[in-house]
């Protein structure tokens, strides 16, 4: 029945597509006119926008999204948000799902994408990752964003995980800027994104209610550059062993 599967899961993404379409343009010129203000008040709307956004187009899409966990973030606290990385799916549930204003981390050729690039200016620091000099103004912008009360959602793996395994080593970003803002860790894992956008397929998608788990908070304060690995280390199997217990794949 696999013909049967592959007609369903293109009919299903020509849908999926569809409401995407009809309800991005909906929110444009609202987002639009959100983009003209300045930080935090400009992220702070734009994710209400995105929060109601989202409500309404996961449900009609078929893949509702069920937090656990959110009472780790504790009022007036920042933090650095780290998350496992799946599929392009896992940044409409993360930016909106994170308690709180937050920014996340993007790729600089995300805001030259038409209306895309507009919501990723607003809801992300850029950074061009072969430029040493804007790395640099990426992690100062971080700081910014955290000193602000904003937290930052993060993605250690760098890159999607394709293999086979829970998670793709850890890259020090996340945990240097936590340690340098002295500011504690929320570990988190998003559960089934995969299944919705299936590696290998080209315009295939099917529907799958979505799990986003946030895990207690990891202090960081007293911790120095020297600690990074243990820290890096100490996250990583916190997030693996979670993965193992709770995973339905």
């Amino acid at each position: 029945m696999n013909w049967l599967r592959n007609i369903a899961g293109r009919v299903y993404a020509v849908y999926g597509l569809l409401i995407f379409v009809v309800t991005l343009l909906v929110m444009v010129i609202p987002i639009w006119i959100t983009s003209l203000l300045p930080d935090p008040r400009k992220t702070r709307y734009f994710l209400f926008l995105a929060r109601g956004w989202m409500k309404v187009f996961m449900p009609i899409v078929f893949c509702p999204v069920y937090r656990r966990g959110k009472e780790h973030f504790k009022k007036g606290q920042v933090y650095v948000v780290v998350c496992n990385h799946n599929s392009l799916m896992d940044v409409p549930v993360t930016t909106p799902g994170v308690p709180g204003v937050n920014k996340t981390l993007a790729k600089q050729e995300m805001s030259r994408i038409p209306l895309f690039g507009m919501m990723y200016r607003i809801g992300s620091v850029m950074v061009n990752r072969k430029d040493e000099a804007s790395r640099k103004q990426s992690i100062e912008r971080m700081r910014e964003a955290l000193d602000m009360g904003m937290h930052m959602i993060l993605f250690p793996e760098g890159t999607r995980n394709r293999t086979g395994y829970p998670l793709k080593s850890f890259y020090d970003g996340a945990f240097l800027l936590a340690i340098d803002a002295q500011v504690p860790i929320i570990p988190s894992l998003v559960f089934h994104t995969r299944k919705i956008l299936v590696p290998g397929k080209v315009f295939f998608a099917l529907p799958h209610h979505i799990d986003f788990h946030f895990l207690p908070p990891v202090e960081t304060k007293g911790l120095k550059r020297e600690d990074v690995r243990m820290l890096k280390e100490k996250v990583f199997m916190m997030m693996w062993d979670y993965y193992g217990e709770h995973n339905q794949d």
